[in-house]
């Protein structure tokens, strides 16, 4: 299961493996319980502090990891390679005494938490976005002897997927109820589990002193953004819903220059360790709500609290864009996915369709075509604004279909998950219906600007209007990144935005 150059990374790892550990090994006949079996023993090869021992768990196959002697509370149901190998490691050492490094008062309300807490997340290993959770929800285990958590991957326990009726990962279940779905941090769980916390942070936020720059957003630009200015050695404050943005749901990245390769998840652990380098305050699990400008520029949080600076730089960045037609909001995450990278798997065997033709939509229908039965592309246009070498390739695959001229109408379910949708014909008007089990929107980005519509000047798509300089239409705030009228929306440009809006504000600061 492990080549030699992962083996030794492991090794060094397990060397801080501090007080003894068990692996709860629970199998069948299946093949994948072989594989299973062959990781779980390799592993206690490589450390003396690791013992295995046969379990009788009611998924198989399944490892469970805890202290020895100890009930285990952390079980990965399935082979925990791909995306999850990471929250394997993190178990064994965290189950074996290596300190976390998350915030050590959240690591405190944590071990506070009162009540039973038995979660269950399925996953897929290509998702990018469930290693977070998981890893969240195993700290959580480890800490708190009344939580308990399972990773289950979707794709190998259909069963299950198809009678929770799950069509997009991750997917959290907490005492047998849904407690969310989607990309979860750590505080944004104990939050949901700890009542009054909201409160208590929002009332520490208020007592906090001026800014000389508030950066509001935590994605590429804001975090250029908050660098730059940090260098300057003014006071630096960085507040976002979450650190990365979009940049988090991006799995391949070969246009960063000087790097041929990067993955999302990655790209933004580095912009998040340099961010760390300076002292700049980082706030997550809060969004944006009102601009103001008074003697200081305030922004006020959707929590309540109100944070105040000399200048600010907005780097809110864009969403997904959604089709706006019946059905869509009803079957999202019941068929409708924004991301084929994370909810692709669930759909092995099935029909999917693809809305939008550039190289997002048809990246997507590419990937999906070697999980899934047959792809459906649907263009609005009478052309796929994708590099021709996707549409090339996209074309040669014999299971991608591609309708152009198509406008989708309808998303179509039986209550419970999507079944299909319909789209008219828009050279000759006619309605069409596609059978289908998931539907992929992939037709470009909205700005998170809706709290700015009477504050700012914007555009008529909602970009916010700046100078060369980076300067919105209100003196001392500026802005940066994909949330701009900049053309071009890629990571590189968002960071090179983040520098000029720093820089821009740094100069307006020392000029009034």
């Amino acid at each position: 299961m492990l080549d030699t150059n992962l083996k030794q990374q492991l090794n060094t790892y397990l060397k801080n493996i501090v007080t003894p550990i068990e692996l709860t090994l629970t199998t069948n006949d299946s093949d994948k319980s072989k594989e299973l079996a062959d990781l779980t023993h390799e592993i206690a090869e490589l450390s003396d502090k690791i013992s295995v021992k046969a379990g009788n768990d009611r998924r198989a196959p399944s490892m469970a990891v805890g202290a020895a002697g100890q009930a285990p509370r952390v079980n990965f149901a399935g082979i925990p390679m791909g995306h999850e190998f990471t929250s394997l490691v993190l178990a064994l050492l965290q189950a074996g005494g290596h300190p976390s490094k998350a915030d050590a008062a959240l690591q405190e309300q944590i071990r506070n938490l009162k009540g039973e807490f038995h979660f269950e997340t399925y996953i897929s290993l290509s998702c990018q976005n469930c290693p977070d959770v998981v890893q969240a929800l195993n700290l959580m285990a480890v800490l708190n002897p009344n939580i308990t958590h399972t990773m289950i991957d979707g794709a190998l326990f259909q069963k299950e997927v198809e009678e929770r009726q799950i069509m997009a990962v991750p997917s959290v279940y907490l005492n047998g109820e849904h407690f969310g779905q989607g990309r979860m941090t750590l505080p944004e769980i104990v939050n949901k589990l700890d009542t009054g916390a909201a409160e208590k942070k929002a009332a520490e936020l208020n007592e906090r002193e001026p800014y000389e720059v508030l950066v509001v957003g935590g994605g590429p630009a804001g975090a250029s953004a908050a660098i730059y200015a940090a260098r300057k050695g003014i006071r630096t404050g960085v507040v976002a819903e979450r650190f990365g943005g979009q940049v988090m749901d991006t799995v391949g990245i070969e246009n960063f220059i000087s790097v041929p390769y990067t993955e999302g998840p990655k790209l933004v652990a580095s912009l998040e360790q340099h961010v760390k380098e300076y002292e700049v305050e980082v706030i997550t699990e809060q969004s944006a709500a009102k601009l103001r400008k008074g003697e200081l520029i305030e922004v006020e949080l959707a929590s309540g609290a109100t944070l105040k600076s000399r200048s600010v730089i907005l780097a809110t960045g864009a969403r997904w864009r959604e089709m706006n037609v019946p059905g869509e909001q009803e079957y999202r995450g019941k068929g409708v996915a924004y991301c084929p990278h994370c909810d692709g798997p669930l759909f092995k065997g099935k029909s999917v369709a693809v809305i939008g033709g550039g190289n997002s939509g048809i990246e997507a229908a590419i990937d999906l075509a070697g999980i899934v039965k047959d792809v459906t592309v649907l263009e609005f246009s009478d052309t796929l604004r994708a590099d021709s070498v996707l549409v090339k390739k996209a074309e040669s695959l014999p299971n991608i279909k591609i309708i152009k001229q198509a406008m989708t109408t309808e998303v179509l379910g039986d209550g419970n998950k999507v079944i299909g949708l319909k789209y008219k014909d828009r050279k000759t008007d006619e309605s069409h219906v596609v059978d289908v089990a998931g539907i992929f929107v992939q037709i470009g980005l909205v700005p998170n600007s809706e709290w700015l519509k009477n504050s700012l000047e914007l555009t008529e798509r909602g970009e916010i209007v700046i100078d060369s300089h980076g300067a919105t239409s209100m003196p001392g705030v500026f802005a940066a990144g994909d949330v701009t009228a900049t053309p071009y929306k890629q990571i590189i440009i968002s960071m090179g935005s983040g520098a000029t809006a720093a820089l821009g504000a740094f100069d307006h600061l020392i000029r009034n």
